[in-house]
């Protein structure tokens, strides 16, 4: 057997969702930079999931079928009382909300395709609603219900604040949804296909994902880069922070990807919403730092910056909470996890690797008064 360790190249298997090929990254073979500037995040799902552009009624359809599911049993809110709620993690959170709202789900081990659509369809509602609402409620407020009218990017930032945001709010973070919505065979999207695999049931798969993406090596990388930006605080400590950092062979949070050679292409549409939006809150110091951070750092080593780096200043130009950052992307990243679980039940095989043994050898059992 040939081992590959974090099986890096290995094509574990086929799918009709995503590519990465050449540093370009296309939805369905939609270039990302096309759907960046030009599709809603609605747009996006019904495209992941049917593997096309919806047309007017589909989309108005799809729109309100969202709108119509963000509601969340109370019984699942409540929970959130239960937890440690000042020091729990909104990742964890959101780990147990999205395995306990299958509890509530009559139709949750019911696997035929249209109920599985339908499952979909609450899951994509639903978790924009349950993040928000974790949000709220740990600051003892009250969860906010989403409204009708909203697009899903502006119901998101509505059921946040209380307030109905701006255009260019709603299009920072529906551009933001629709970087993050899917990105081939991720960690998290692999965990979800595994899980799946097994003809386990959508919610399984979802909770599984939501584990993997928690990691600061996948998802928890714009959270850390945002800690980042604080603990640097301006402009002016920056080239010492990172000599420091670099000097000490440290890992610089937001830089590189394993499949890109030269660079993530998502990252410079946030990068131009970034300066856009620091520069509308009165706090263009953080996109000058991250500017001059990855000045820094692309000019000793060949890692340009990814997805992860201006989305942090974007998310917290936004007035969004920064162990939120992680969530968000938890939310985005549904509409892909479940295209890949759909995908993976129509054409099943459970998926069961092998490992290299590097113990020792056979060996005898010597009973325990003799050993």
């Amino acid at each position: 057997m040939t081992v590959t360790k974090g099986l890096e190249g290995i094509v574990a298997t086929t799918s009709s969702i995503s590519s990465i090929i050449d540093d370009t990254l296309t939805y369905v073979g939609y270039d990302i930079d096309d759907l960046a500037e030009n599709a809603t995040f609605e747009e996006v799902i019904y495209l992941l999931w049917h593997r096309r552009l919806p047309n007017k009624e589909e989309l108005k359809e799809l729109t309100a079928q969202l709108a119509e599911n963000m509601d969340v049993p109370k019984e699942v809110l409540d929970h959130f009382k239960t937890f440690p709620i000042q020091s729990v993690h909104p990742m964890a959170a959101l780990r147990s909300a999205i395995s306990n709202l299958g509890l509530y789900d009559a139709e949750a081990d019911v696997m035929d395709k249209e109920a599985n659509y339908k499952k979909a369809i609450r899951l994509q509602a639903q978790i924009s609603t349950i993040v928000t609402a974790f949000a709220r409620i740990r600051k003892g407020l009250e969860p906010v219900s989403p409204k009708k009218d909203l697009s899903f990017a502006a119901n998101f930032l509505y059921m946040l604040s209380g307030k109905d945001p701006s255009a260019i709010e709603e299009e920072a973070f529906n551009k933001a949804l629709v970087l993050h919505a899917d990105h081939e065979l991720n960690a998290s999207t692999f965990t979800a296909r595994v899980c799946v695999a097994t003809l386990s049931d959508v919610y399984s798969g979802i909770t599984a994902a939501i584990g993997a993406l928690k990691g600061p090596l996948h998802g928890g990388a714009n959270e850390a880069v945002m800690k980042m930006l604080t603990e640097i605080g301006s402009v002016e400590n920056v080239e010492s922070y990172v000599k420091n950092k670099l000097d000490n062979k440290e890992k610089i949070m937001g830089f590189g990807h394993r499949v890109y050679r030269n660079g993530d292409p998502r990252a410079k549409h946030l990068r131009a919403m970034s300066e856009k939006l620091t520069k509308l809150t009165g706090q263009s110091q953080y996109y000058e730092m991250s500017v001059k951070i990855e000045e820094l750092v692309t000019s000793q080593k060949p890692l340009p910056p990814n997805v992860d780096f201006y989305s942090a200043s974007v998310y917290h130009s936004l007035g969004i909470d920064h162990d939120l950052f992680t969530p968000i992307f938890a939310v985005s990243r549904t509409s892909g996890w479940l295209a890949h679980i759909l995908e993976q039940y129509d054409n099943n095989r459970l998926i069961r690797p092998r490992a290299e043994y590097t113990g020792p050898g056979m060996q005898k059992y010597v009973p325990v008064d003799e050993r």
